[in-house]
């Protein structure tokens, strides 16, 4: 374990396996931190009032009210949605050099999620835009940002409203009108839970997702050995997403928690109010639990990863993901089997966002 300083929190890291999977699940440690932001201006406070800042029993309450659209049967019947969407974009492919990134891997789970929230088209590509500059108020990273990201953070929150608004006039079949009825019918729902359960779904249902399908899709050309595997055999979707999730790791560290009292976790003792993460990328690669974790196998088994996370906070959108990413990289990689890198894989440019691991873009050059 080591401890931090950024911009405005002090915080411990933990770093391996089995400390991550115990801190993940203790309830000593708390995801109410809000008091601990006392940085942010009051219209951005309320981005922390969703279920991942949450503990029981606010943090059951909205995570079953949420969970009713990420049931099985409902994630299994978007199963054709996402392969049309994935068959269009392979479609519109030209032989040459693409960003894969803003070609493929953003408008797959992008689309998805719009889909479910009930954002019109027209709206999609602004509220990529607005995400990826309010994002860095989860974790700044540097000082210069907060200001940058600020007007995003007001301009996406007014947005909101704007729909919430929409949907009590003339509810439609998508998740913001189940969240607004669900506020009207009582279910005790404030007004800043709802708009922090929008971005968080808005945020979570597609961010994570591009840097699955883009750091994945990166991982097997690194790996000429493991994506004949994967193109030769259909069936190793499954294991191999998975294994790109422990490889890759989308979420590279927990958003912070706060012990409630003083927790020893190894030899480290953290006292009361301290500040914690958990280093999701550093304990998929643990030796102690992964043999040659720095391999990639796509037929790793068992892969016990922490890619997910675990405990009550375990990730809910988990199954739309994987089928997102086992979709998404089946589809490319059947279609262009010979795709390479347009470019060294050292000159490609990684995000500057703290809790997360992806790619600002990743160009490569697909042929006939």
């Amino acid at each position: 374990m080591v401890r931090i300083s950024a911009v405005f929190i002090k915080a411990w890291l933990v770093t391996r396996y089995d400390d991550v999977a115990v801190m993940l699940r203790d309830p000593r440690f708390s995801k109410e931190i809000t008091s601990k932001l006392g940085h942010l201006p009051g219209y951005a406070r309320a981005l922390a009032e969703n279920m991942l800042g949450q503990d029981p029993p606010d943090h059951t309450r909205l995570r079953a009210l949420v969970s009713k659209a990420f049931t099985p049967r409902r994630i299994e019947q978007l199963r054709s949605r996402i392969q049309a969407i994935c068959d269009e974009l392979v479609a519109a492919m030209r032989p040459g050099d693409i960003d894969l990134v803003r070609d493929y891997a953003l408008p797959i789970p992008l689309t998805v999620i719009s889909d479910m929230l009930g954002i019109p088209k027209a709206d999609r590509h602004r509220f990529h835009v607005l995400t990826r500059h309010s994002i860095v108020i989860g974790a700044p990273t540097r000082l210069r940002d907060v200001p940058i990201a600020l007007p995003s953070v007001w301009l996406l929150m007014r947005y909101f409203r704007r729909l919430f608004a929409e949907r009590r006039a003339n509810p439609g079949d998508d998740l913001l009108s189940a969240l607004v009825q669900a506020e009207e019918a009582g279910d005790r729902l404030s007004e800043d839970e709802l708009m922090g359960t929008s971005i968080l779904l808005l945020f979570a249902g597609y961010d994570t997702t591009v840097n699955l399908i883009g750091s994945g899709a990166l991982a097997l050309l690194e790996h000429p050995e493991e994506r004949a595997r994967f193109v030769e055999d259909p069936s190793l979707a499954e294991p191999a997403v998975e294994e790109l999730l422990r490889y890759t790791s989308p979420v590279e560290m927990t958003p912070p928690r706060v012990a409630r009292e003083d927790v020893s976790i190894g030899p480290v003792t953290i006292r009361r109010g301290e500040m914690v993460s958990a280093v999701l990328g550093s304990a998929n690669h643990d030796e102690s639990q992964f043999q040659d974790p720095d391999t990639l196998d796509i037929t790793r088994d068992p892969n016990r990863h922490l890619a997910l996370g675990a405990g009550i906070h375990f990730c809910l959108g988990a199954p739309l993901a994987r089928m997102e990413g086992q979709i998404a990289l089946t589809t490319l990689f059947q279609r262009f089997p010979r795709m390479r890198l347009a470019g060294p894989a050292d000159s490609l440019r990684w995000r500057k966002i703290l809790p997360l691991r992806g790619l600002e873009a990743l160009p490569v050059r697909v042929g006939p």
